[in-house]
């Protein structure tokens, strides 16, 4: 079973932990089947490259750092605290150049910076664990650090907005599979700057639809325009690139699994027997 705090953790069990894996090993699947080659990328992200993509404006609440401690000054503070110590003080911390990133993609487009890809794109795959400074935490359900597995194109407009309607068709076909009442929703998130064009244009044409299960967003679809193709200055031929990518959150969908099937090993079972 999870244990869990108040705080965002969770432990997965040994049940639980086959489960995550036998679920993305389906997601890695569909991505062999498209030709989507699989990355690894650094777990840090630099703030600057997140500050590129108004990250900071538009996703304040969710910020989270990765910053060093002053070996000098955390002594000198901790032989005069009570210990153990509940919270780090801010005076031991030196400013920082790296952030925990918050979706996997990110690290994705500025791996690109500055390339001219092909006619058609490239597409890639990773997974990553991601940090988001939620307002509060809930299980497997809402954590503080979980596991995003993203499936991204980077290419023309039309092939981006291509990948979106495969995806969902993919994705509603695993969830009948799976027997999941799944509804596909607009969400609400906020993405591009308020004030700006796109945004303006982001109210009329959804960038970012979830697939939701008893009310829980356990994955999305989600299309950028030629956002991260501007500030990264990736070239698709002649034209800025488009980008658009599909995203799973592991943990949610062991939960959302352990639930229809009512249990972790049941649910693996009908993981394991997908065609």
């Amino acid at each position: 079973m999870t244990t869990a705090t108040d705080n965002g953790l969770s432990v997965l069990d040994g049940s639980q932990l086959r489960l995550l894996r036998a679920i993305d090993a389906v997601f890695l699947r569909l991505a062999d089947g498209w030709d989507v080659p699989e990355f690894r990328y650094p777990h840090l992200i630099r703030c600057r490259d997140l500050d590129l993509f108004d990250y900071y404006d538009n996703f304040p609440h969710l910020g989270l750092a990765a910053t060093r401690l002053d070996p000098q000054r955390l002594k000198t503070t901790l032989s005069e605290a009570s210990r153990p110590v509940d919270r780090m003080p801010t005076e031991v911390m030196e400013p920082t150049a790296f952030a925990l990133p918050s979706a996997a993609c990110y690290a994705i487009y500025v791996d690109l910076a500055g390339a001219t890809l092909p006619g058609e794109g490239t597409m890639r795959t990773t997974v990553a664990t991601c940090f988001r400074n939620e307002e509060r935490y809930e299980g497997l359900q809402r954590l503080l650090g979980f596991t995003m597995r993203e499936i991204v194109c980077i290419g023309p407009e039309e092939r981006a907005k291509q990948h979106l309607l495969r995806a969902k068709d993919a994705v509603k076909a695993l969830c009948a599979e799976l027997k999941l009442d799944v509804q596909l929703n607009v969400a609400t998130d906020p993405f591009f700057d308020k004030n700006s064009s796109k945004a303006k244009m982001q109210r009329l044409f959804p960038v970012k639809e979830e697939f939701v299960v008893n009310g829980l967003a356990i994955g999305s679809v989600n299309y950028h325009r030629n956002f991260f193709g501007e500030r990264c200055n990736i070239q698709v031929g002649d034209d800025t690139a488009h980008t658009s990518c599909l995203a799973f959150g592991l943990e949610r969908w062991v939960h959302t699994l352990t639930d229809r099937f009512g249990s972790a090993e049941a649910a693996l079972a009908a993981v394991e027997s997908l065609g």
